[in-house]
């Protein structure tokens, strides 16, 4: 027995039929498919995900956890390539083999993208670009004349965003006045003061702490050259611009940033210090295990640099296990390609942002459990034995928000312990009651807590964030500092749905709280029938996420938002019978809401969608389901260069390279057993 979250004990009650369930015969039978067509797409379907079953299993890792790599932009390697510079411990081997990465992510234009057939992007040309220079590669070489001519038609480094120039800052290439101001002090402002550190998001928060320690020092170490093809006018790098009227809020922070530089003339030198200090042990305090912080590189970078400027010295145990933990991002790969302006084939090395193991793995489970895969497979067993180690049992910032809230959810991460994340934690149970477990008991006490904890954390408006609680101030994206993408953490449409789908798994559709979760999803519906996906690529993510969760939580398949879903869905399918969605959906809904290339993960969430719906009898399902058959590798996997995954809306996508595997899996297990969503299809 363990305490549910309404505090009554009891035991949860088993979870709804599976697709194994079904693949055991004890979810009934679908009468026979009616047509020639449908019987060759079922056969077609049960080799596919017989397949991609094999594989899947066979690239677990003997702990039992599952990752793919995370792929997402070179601003990764360049700032790695940065931060040796500015440590003085670079390495030739490693700065060539990640110049070769650089070099083959150029595009023919002389750009980089920040993701696969994107657009160039201004800050990202510009730090690959000194990347390379920085190993050697001569600007006068095509490839690297070429982006520095884009970034001159483009502006210059004087157009590009704040953390770019911060960097080119550390080496004496922009000037440590052109840039906003961010105090120290910052961290006195108390919990309910405008722009306190807990008003941004953990992933902001975890950077702009050690960076308010870099702006007091404003560093500058020697530059190995120059950058003046880089700008506009080399006379005159950062020209004028017209400040907002100060009646708008930009003009507002844009006064209120020469308000702060003023300040850090005037600062008082105890109290800088002080707060100096304080900053450093916010940051060694939120250390992991592993040396890493919130398991996520940019935060890593910084703490790293912030302590060094603070007299820690790179023997130092905290630097230096924050330096091993970076060097654990590295993903090597043999004979990669010279690219554009290379000097030859060899080792290529690329930065990954962040690790999702325990994402993967929850996924991964969920993907075997539902094509079919026994619940008491050993692999399985042992997989739920890993994320059962991974819960964490210990309040982290989460808590300045919820300070009387048991912990008990799980991160996104190897290590990060601060963070455990509310979408990470409702796929994980969902994961984990897919598993026949030789230890229920245990099994069932980590998901009440898990339970307990997801509750705990929904926002006062009924739906939930990634990681806090009503993380909605309207302030933080307003600062000149906070340029680089999504800083504030409200609730949104994918996490809500997840929680929601396991709260139906538990039993406890109809808890009001649920029922709040609900009317949230349904008033947050597009006038399109799609839901925004914010850390998924993008509508079709967002519409895959919620149509599951609302069928998990009981309501009807003729629901007038079901049918509006539906509608959607049908009108955005490929002619080639798959889904896809661009990233500039992120800017431009009317043109790119739901369309792009076709793409395994993303037929699959639209498949998972439409199942849940009801639709798997028709011809939207059997076109989708032939498209994940006809383009699976023999191996059992497919391609996907494209990126599907979000880390902020437009300005930092991901490609998950364990989504092209797991997403197709559990679609086509839902499609031949029903899954979570009824009968399994008839031969």
């Amino acid at each position: 027995m363990t305490a549910t979250t309404d505090g009554s004990t009891g035991a949860l009650p088993p979870r709804a039929p599976s697709a194994h369930d079904a693949a055991a015969g004890t979810t009934g039978t679908a009468p026979p498919a009616r047509t020639a067509a449908a019987r060759e797409t079922v056969e077609a379907a049960r080799r596919a995900s017989a397949r991609a079953r094999d594989h899947l299993l066979s690239v677990q890792d003997p702990a039992g956890w599952w990752k793919g790599d995370l792929e997402t932009n070179v601003t990764m390697d360049a700032e790695d390539l940065l931060l040796r510079q500015f440590l003085g411990i670079q390495d030739p081997k490693l700065t060539e083999a990640t110049a070769r990465h650089l070099r083959a992510e150029q595009r023919p234009d002389g750009t980089w993208a920040t993701f696969y057939g994107g657009p160039g992007e201004l800050s990202t040309t510009i730090e690959a670009y000194v990347a390379l220079r920085l190993a050697g590669d001569d600007p006068r070489a095509p490839h690297m004349a070429g982006a520095s001519a884009w970034v001159r038609e483009q502006g210059g480094i004087a157009a590009a965003r704040v953390f770019t120039r911060i960097w080119l800052a550390l080496f004496g290439w922009w000037k440590w006045d052109d840039l906003p101001e961010l105090p120290p002090e910052l961290l006195y402002f108390p919990k309910w003061f405008p722009l306190n550190i807990y008003d941004f998001g953990c992933w902001a928060r975890q950077t702009i702490v050690p960076l308010t320690v870099v702006s007091a020092k404003r560093p500058v170490r020697p530059a190995p050259f120059g950058l003046d093809e880089l700008h506009t006018d080399p006379r005159r790098p950062n020209p004028p611009r017209q400040p907002a009227p100060v009646t708008s809020w930009d003009g507002l922070f844009q006064r209120l940033d020469k308000a702060l530089h003023l300040y850090h003339k005037v600062a008082l030198r105890t109290l800088r210090r002080a707060a100096m200090r304080s900053a450093a042990r916010w940051i060694i305090e939120r250390q992991e295990n592993d040396g890493c912080w919130g398991g996520i590189q940019p935060p890593a970078v910084y703490s790293v640099i912030a302590l060094h400027l603070l007299g820690y010295d790179l023997d130092h145990p905290v630097l230096r296990d924050g330096l091993a933990s970076l060097d654990r991002f590295a993903v090597w790969r043999e004979d990669g390609p010279a690219g554009p302006g290379g000097r030859g084939a060899g080792p290529v090395r690329m930065i990954e942002a962040c690790q999702s193991p325990v994402w993967d793995t929850c996924l991964a489970t969920i993907a075997l459990a539902d094509a079919g895969v026994p619940a008491d497979h050993p692999q399985l067993v042992k997989a739920a034995d890993w994320m059962l180690a991974e819960q964490i049992r210990r309040p982290g910032d989460w808590s300045v928000k919820r300070p009387q809230l048991p912990s008990g959810g799980w991160a996104f991460e190897f290590e990060n312990d601060n963070y455990p994340d509310i979408d990470d934690t409702a796929e994980v149970v969902l994961a984990l009651r897919r598993v026949r477990h030789p230890d229920p008991l245990r099994v069932e006490a980590a998901v009440g807590r898990a339970v307990r904890w997801n509750v705990g954390m929904q926002s006062k408006d009924g739906g939930w964030g990634a990681f806090d609680v009503d993380n909605t101030s309207p302030f933080p994206n307003r600062l000149p500092f906070c340029d680089f993408g999504e800083v504030i953490d409200p609730p949104s449409a994918d996490v809500t749905a997840h929680v929601v789908e396991m709260l139906a798994d538990v039993g406890r559709a109809h808890d009001p709280r649920t029922r709040r979760g609900i009317a949230w999803l349904l008033a947050e519906q597009e006038p399109s029938g799609a839901w925004f996906g914010r850390w998924g690529t993008n509508y079709v993510y967002g519409t895959g996420s919620v149509l599951p969760a609302l069928a998990a939580a009981g309501i009807p398949a003729l629901h007038p938002a079901v049918r509006r879903a539906v509608r959607w869905l049908e009108q955005v399918q490929n002619d080639d019978g798959g889904w896809g969605e661009d990233q500039r959906s992120y800017q431009d809904k009317e043109k790119w809401a739901g369309r792009g290339a076709s793409t395994a993960s993303q037929t699959a969430w639209a498949l998972m969608a439409l199942l849940a719906a009801g639709e798997r009898d028709g011809e939207a399902v059997r076109r989708g389901v032939r498209w994940l058959t006809d383009t699976q590798r023999e191996d059992g996997t497919w391609d996907e260069p494209y990126f599907t995954g979000t880390g902020f809306p437009w300005d930092f996508s991901i490609n998950y390279h364990l989504y092209r595997q797991v997403f197709p899996l559990t679609a086509l297990g839902r499609y031949l057993g029903g899954g979570p969503a009824g009968a399994p299809v008839g031969s």
